[in-house]
């Protein structure tokens, strides 16, 4: 069992360094250690099936709108060069691959 006891170091700035699960990662209530903790991704802890699944959908939210934003910027891309290869028809074009992050 934990203890949030300090223990004497000889540094007198010595600060109680919280541990990651006394605290939900979500509501910040305290975790009681008697009772479950629900984790997520490997060591982010919940107080409650409620809290994890709602950290789940905020983060499966973020990615979509992460992953569409990514296929906008590529579809961009995309049309600019089509568009450019089609008006310039006697010109010489140079190919190659376009890398986006």
């Amino acid at each position: 069992m934990r203890s949030a006891a300090l223990y004497y170091t000889g540094c007198e700035d010595d600060q109680y360094q919280p541990h990651f699960l006394d605290s939900c990662s979500l509501c910040r209530r305290t975790l009681n250690h008697n009772r479950d903790i629900f984790m997520y991704r490997g060591n982010t802890p919940f107080c409650s099936q409620e809290c994890r699944q709602e950290q789940i959908e905020i983060d499966e939210a973020i990615e979509k709108k992460w992953k569409l934003s990514s296929s906008k910027k590529s579809n961009s891309v995309r049309k600019t060069t089509d568009s450019a290869k089609e008006t310039d028809t006697k010109k010489a074009v140079r190919t190659g691959t376009v890398a986006v992050s």
